[in-house]
């Protein structure tokens, strides 16, 4: 599949597609992160609602393969959220592109800055936000005492 050929659409969160990325997400958290309250991290509809935020879906050939959002957390600063790519379809670098996609919505939304939180059994995903310019910072918000959690930023 060509990366040309993926197509970035807003989904409603609260969607069918929507709610499959977000359960597969989940599910792998789990595996990942099995300690009790390791994965309590929301968002919630009204965030990515137009003019506050967005959540994608990266469709190819008619499927979805990857989805993301990004919030916006004050005038300056928007989160990066719900980062997922389909198993099967990693390495090719949708990751990647859809990563640049949410922060050209950052733009768009008017924030200067971009933070996220991922976690430190997430190999993959430190290494595609540090190639994207992201660096750590502090723990910020809900993900200040979760000790498995790493945040980063990155000026846009």
């Amino acid at each position: 599949m060509e990366l040309a050929d993926l197509e970035y659409r807003r989904e409603d969160l609260t969607s069918t597609i929507a709610t499959a990325m977000i359960r597969a997400l989940n599910a792998e958290l789990a595996e990942r992160y099995p300690e009790e309250g390791a994965n309590h991290f929301r968002l919630d509809r009204e965030e990515v609602a137009e003019g506050r935020g967005a959540f994608l879906v990266v469709y190819g050939n008619g499927e979805p393969l990857a989805c993301g959002a990004i919030r916006r957390l004050d005038a300056d600063t928007a989160e990066i959220k719900r980062m997922y790519v389909e198993p099967h379809i990693r390495g090719q670098g949708i990751g990647r592109r859809l990563l640049t996609t949410l922060e050209t919505e950052g733009r768009r939304l008017g924030v200067k800055r971009i933070v996220l939180e991922t976690g430190e059994r997430q190999p993959e995903a430190l290494g595609l936000y540090r190639r994207a310019g992201f660096v750590h910072v502090s723990p910020f918000g809900e993900y200040v005492g979760s000790p498995l959690s790493v945040c980063m930023a990155k000026e846009l």
